[in-house]
């Protein structure tokens, strides 16, 4: 496909709309717009491909009360992940990170609901990111700078002893995100998973932190 003929990424104000509506039906433990981005990115750059039928599920939670509504969320959803190949191919991928006040001063920004949305990508292929982790630790250290902030803002737990991230080494790994995406989805291409690794369920071996359950993150 030419590049001319990828999808486009999403408008400001198509984000915005998608925003609106994940927001006035959003749960306390379901995904906004930046966890929903999170969580479709995990499962772009992944082992196995995810068909909307999995993955609509984790995003949607209730019947559509207006059939036309509903045409076009889906629609706002599917440009959203067709949008994220592409923009890895042409190095554009942006993660959709959530905006915290500050005292005064300009807005900070957050990769909170990003990583939790990241992390719920694993889980739906968890089998396969944790039977490649317990056997290639490059893939640990491909996504360090993702597990940092996970860690950082509280989506996964620690066992070690963690230092909190000054803003600078926070503003560093947000920095980053793009590059480990991109360069996560590179490994899974060049590293396919193998027939035995597809047949066999993941064990032992590392792990990806485990991820705190509850607590709904608004920004």
């Amino acid at each position: 496909m030419m590049a001319a003929d990828w999808p486009s990424s999403p408008s400001d104000n198509e984000l915005e709309e998608l925003d609106q509506f994940l927001r006035a039906h959003a749960g306390d433990e379901d995904l906004l717009l930046d966890g929903v981005h999170g969580f479709l990115t995990a499962l772009a750059i992944g082992p196995a491909p995810a068909k909307p039928d999995e993955w609509l599920p984790e995003i949607l939670h209730e019947p559509f009360a207006d059939p036309g509504e509903g045409e076009r969320v889906l629609t706002l959803l599917a440009h959203l992940n067709d949008a994220i190949a592409p923009e890895l191919e042409t190095g554009t991928y942006e993660p959709i990170l959530g905006e915290l006040d500050t005292d005064g001063g300009p807005p900070a920004f957050t990769a909170r609901g990003w990583c939790e949305g990241f992390s719920r990508g694993i889980d739906l292929r968890a089998s396969s990111w944790e039977g490649r982790l317990g056997h290639d630790s490059e893939l640990m250290e491909l996504l360090g700078p993702i597990i940092a902030l996970a860690i950082d803002d509280g989506v996964f737990e620690s066992t070690a002893e963690f230092a909190p991230l000054d803003e600078e080494d926070y503003d560093d790994c947000l920095a980053q995100i793009p590059q480990v995406v991109g360069a996560v989805a590179d490994y899974w291409r060049d590293h396919p998973l193998t027939a035995d690794e597809t047949a066999s369920p993941a064990s032992g071996g590392t792990r990806m932190p485990p991820r705190r359950r509850g607590g709904r993150w608004v920004h």
